[in-house]
């Protein structure tokens, strides 16, 4: 199949700002889709509420548009139902890891068979510009006009810490860096985390003296580094992507079928 055949083109052109990077962030996972040669019929997509939840809605795979950080709930239910599918879970700093940060760690406890795509613009965009967990001291939001005193989450670490067996970050810069990233999360066998950094000029940009949308590119350019790499050993302080956990645990869904297996013979004897 095409790039093209992944995508409801009717409902383009997008509702994103221009500039934003989620745009960009969908083309790395549809091509991710594409090269893995994955039937569309067996891809879900569960979104919440959000400038990046509305990447279900341009997608043609089943999706579901779900309540503001519940969407790893829903997909839970997908997963356990239907434990043959690919289900995928595109979200922006809320729906991860505000209201949504229980679902997160909990999801990430489990190791249920998910991709969790966690697209970091470290503001709300489409309410107005608040801070949000991810927006980290120092930041000015329309909710922090004198800057933010809140510390920020590290979304790898905390995927880290919760129990996910892989978590990757990139950022809408590396554009191939991102969609091999997505292959090898959508491939994996438990809960997958790819964090990827995006730029908002409209609010986040604007009010942090960042630029436009290319300057925040060259941010995300200049600002990150390859683990392992020359340039993040002589400066730590960069933010290093890639792959940091890629391990083989117990799936949850395969676990609870053993589960299931068990109680009926028991029934049955």
């Amino acid at each position: 199949m095409a790039v093209k055949d992944y995508l409801r083109e009717r409902f383009f052109p997008h509702m994103w700002c221009p500039g934003c990077g989620h745009g960009t962030i969908l083309n790395a996972l549809v091509h991710a889709v594409e090269e893995l040669e994955l039937n569309k019929n067996e891809i879900v997509m569960v979104s919440g509420i959000g400038c990046s939840a509305r990447i279900s809605g341009y997608v043609d795979f089943h999706s579901l548009h779900t309540l503001h950080g519940r969407a790893l709930a829903f997909a839970t239910g997908v997963k356990l139902s239907r434990p043959n599918l690919k289900v995928l879970v595109p979200m922006g700093d809320g729906d991860a890891l505000a209201i949504g940060g229980n679902h997160f760690i909990h999801a990430a406890r489990r190791n249920i068979d998910i991709t969790a795509i966690v697209m970091n613009n470290r503001i709300y965009g489409m309410t107005g510009g608040q801070f949000s967990p991810l927006s980290g001291p120092g930041v000015k939001a329309t909710t922090a006009p004198y800057t933010t005193i809140d510390n920020n989450f590290d979304v790898v670490e905390l995927a880290k810490a919760a129990g996910a067996s892989f978590v990757a970050r990139s950022t809408a810069y590396h554009v191939k860096e991102s969609t091999e990233l997505l292959k090898k999360a959508i491939l994996h066998k438990g809960f997958s985390v790819v964090e990827i950094l995006s730029q908002c000029p409209t609010h986040y940009g604007r009010k942090n003296k960042e630029g436009d949308a290319v300057g925040m590119l060259e941010l995300q350019k200049t600002n990150t580094a390859k683990l392992g790499s020359k340039a993040l050993e002589d400066n730590p302080g960069l933010i290093p992507r890639g792959i940091f956990v890629e391990k083989e645990c117990p799936e949850y869904c395969e676990e609870y079928d053993k589960i299931i297996a068990q109680a009926m013979k028991g029934r049955n004897s």
